[in-house]
């Protein structure tokens, strides 16, 4: 038999090691988070989890215990048949369960009997998570941080992916948050993913990053929609040199129709949204810029909300939260087109490379 147990400080930096990371939690805990490029194996699913729960409380944990081993073996032997018969003899998998006990050790013991190379996380994912969390600053400090700032509408997102196409690192939290960051900015259809998975990804992103290379990064507020950003990576944004993107007012709102095309396509969900700046703004104020998309006039509203809502306050907030936004390079698109962004994109790595030579 060939099984090994390995700390989870080890899988961390051996992540890339492993032919299959394989996740023996139910379906449930799989969705929460799991270890990045994971595929889930439950060694029980989530209807069997709670019918061996309920059986251990009242019936006996004995009788639990004969259920649960016949569920779990059945579930083995499918995973064997369904993933294992062309692995070859050398194959390494990681397997791991939530403290790396029973579920995932079960799976390592028939595995490790057929003559695979198997190793089990110490702690299961419970260990990961901590190992993660801990890493998380230590490799975010290596980085050197370019905050793209520039109030909404400014077409930061637009500058950053040219910036990606261009060949530059980014962090794109907007995108690994599933959310557009501003009060307005959920996606419709789209759920956000739970607050372990998100830092899980970012953990995943910035361990890739070169650190003798800049790392750009939208302006962000400590939450993105409905998830924290790690506080590691909040203080070193702010203490980072930034780029500010200037686009006129038309431009702006042109722009915003664009990348929020729900304003016009689903303006009930537009109106919905809207509720959230009752407090802010008033419920007459609200109620009357519903009256105008119900009319047909978005374009108006969404003037209206650069101009009462996101731009009072953008420059003295920005000043504030990010220290060194007095020095940040301008950058100013002739328009909202891709091209003008291309061109801002290529100007920005041109004042880079002397810093780089």
């Amino acid at each position: 038999m060939s099984v090994q147990r390995i700390p989870a400080d080890q899988a961390l930096a051996q992540l890339g090691r492993f032919d299959t990371i394989v996740d023996a939690r139910s379906e449930s805990e799989f969705a929460i988070d799991q270890l990045p490029g994971a595929d889930n194996w439950p060694s029980l699913h989530d209807a069997e989890r709670v019918e061996v729960g309920t059986m251990y409380r009242q019936v006996s944990p004995f009788e639990a215990r004969k259920r649960g081993a016949a569920l779990v073996a059945r579930n083995i032997a499918a995973h064997i048949e369904r993933h294992c018969m062309d692995k070859p003899k050398n194959w390494q998998p990681l397997l791991y369960c939530w403290r790396g006990g029973q579920r995932s050790g079960a799976l390592a013991l028939v595995l490790g009997q057929i003559g695979f190379r198997v190793q089990v996380l110490e702690g299961g994912y419970k260990a990961f998570r901590a190992a993660m969390l801990a890493d998380l600053p230590a490799r975010i400090e290596q980085l050197h941080f370019r905050v793209i700032c520039g109030p909404t509408g400014s077409g930061k997102t637009r500058l950053l992916h040219a910036l990606a196409a261009a060949g530059a690192q980014v962090l794109d939290l907007e995108a690994l948050a599933r959310h557009r960051a501003s009060v307005l900015g959920a996606i419709p259809g789209v759920s956000q993913p739970s607050q372990k998975h998100f830092e899980t990804q970012v953990w995943d992103t910035v361990r890739a990053l070169d650190a003798a290379r800049p790392v750009y990064v939208e302006a962000e507020s400590r939450k993105v929609g409905n998830l924290t950003l790690p506080e590691s990576l909040v203080a070193a944004m702010r203490a980072s040199a930034c780029l500010r993107v200037d686009l006129s007012q038309d431009e702006r709102v042109a722009l915003l129709l664009e990348d929020y095309p729900f304003f016009v396509s689903n303006p009930a969900f537009f109106c919905e949204r809207l509720d959230a700046l009752v407090t802010l703004r008033g419920r007459a104020v609200v109620e009357g810029w519903k009256t105008q998309i119900a009319a047909g006039h978005t374009e108006a509203v969404v003037r209206e909300l650069l101009e009462k809502h996101y731009d009072p306050g953008y420059a003295t907030s920005t000043r504030r939260n990010f220290s060194q936004f007095e020095h940040a390079l301008a950058v100013a698109p002739s328009d909202r087109s891709q091209a003008a962004f291309d061109r801002a994109s290529a100007q920005i790595l041109a004042a880079e490379a002397p810093v780089l030579r």
